[in-house]
């Protein structure tokens, strides 16, 4: 396991981190989630990702519990900040909601601070100055070391570092995007002038594309599987997707690895990846994907050509 540091800031994370999204609470209890998070950490993770709005809070509650089994210092503890509830003040990115929340997180996480602390989303309703100022305040007052945004687009990222200059606030060292060999464009295209001038960090999310990556879609979606259960993620494109997923396989029996593995791999391949997040609900699962780390060096120039000319 590599230990990248997170853009130009000075913390550095596992390469491969796991995460808690729809497994905590709703497929992943306590003694499941001890067990997988101590075989990701001793496998080399030291990166576990949270937000407020997963499973209600549930999978922060869940975490929480097992971070008591390690020492603080060992381990980087995430989560992010928009989806708190159903209140009109529970929801989005204000001051009120960012303090409120946060506190509200590192209760249910039984923790002091968190490590790093995302912006969710982009709030629409809220000026990008109210919420670089509270988060300036969290990273001030200890709640969190180091600040950042999730899903928001380019522009609106500028946006927070110009108004973190001018205000001489903490400026935002990271974000988190979906990236996987299906949905490329923020991390290739969008954000390499931020890459470029500010040094930013990030921390990818579904680099198996929910699944579709590891190959359990190519004979239809059981009824028992993610996207059978949250038909909401399957793509538009899903056909597409699938027809592509096969042509990968081979790419994949080739260099004598799972489809997965291949997958998770060609994100980590990406210069501008920090972290690469993965989620499992079995153990067997789990090290099936930490194990995609060996196979990064697999990834030739040749290789990396026949990907490309699959997926674009």
């Amino acid at each position: 396991m590599h230990y990248n540091k997170l853009g130009k800031a000075g913390i550095k994370l596992s390469e491969l981190s796991f995460g808690s999204w729809i497994t905590f609470a709703k497929q992943v209890g306590f003694e499941e989630a001890k067990e997988l998070m101590h075989i990701a950490y001793d496998h080399g993770v030291n990166f576990f990702d949270n937000a407020e709005g997963y499973a209600h809070g549930e999978a922060e509650i869940i975490m929480g519990k097992v971070l008591k089994s390690f020492r603080r210092e060992d381990v980087v503890v995430s989560t992010k900040i928009f989806w708190g509830g159903n209140g009109p003040n529970d929801t989005g990115l204000s001051r009120k909601h960012l303090i409120e929340g946060t506190r509200n997180s590192l209760r249910r996480l039984q923790l002091n601070y968190v490590d790093l602390l995302y912006c969710h989303r982009p709030d629409l309703d809220t000026t990008i100055e109210e919420t670089v100022l509270a988060m300036d305040y969290l990273i001030r007052n200890g709640y969190a070391f180091y600040w950042g945004t999730s899903e928001w687009t380019c522009e609106q990222i500028q946006t927070a570092y110009e108004i973190a200059d001018k205000l001489g606030c903490m400026k935002p060292s990271m974000e988190q995007p979906k990236y996987n060999l299906f949905f490329r464009d923020h991390l290739e295209k969008d954000y390499l002038p931020l890459f470029e001038k500010y040094g930013m960090g990030t921390t990818t999310w579904s680099p198996l594309a929910s699944g579709i990556l590891s190959g359990k879609y190519n004979h239809g979606i059981p009824q028992e599987s993610r996207l059978g259960k949250e038909a909401w993620l399957i793509p538009s494109d899903f056909k597409d997707q699938v027809d592509k997923v096969k042509q990968l396989t081979k790419i994949s029996e080739t260099l004598g690895c799972t489809l997965a593995q291949l997958a998770i791999a060609w994100c980590l391949k990406n210069p501008h990846v920090s972290s690469v997040i993965t989620g499992a609900t079995r153990k067997e699962q789990l090290i099936e994907n930490l194990e995609a780390v060996h196979i990064k060096s697999r990834l030739a120039p040749d290789i990396m050509s026949a990907i490309t000319k699959i997926i674009k």
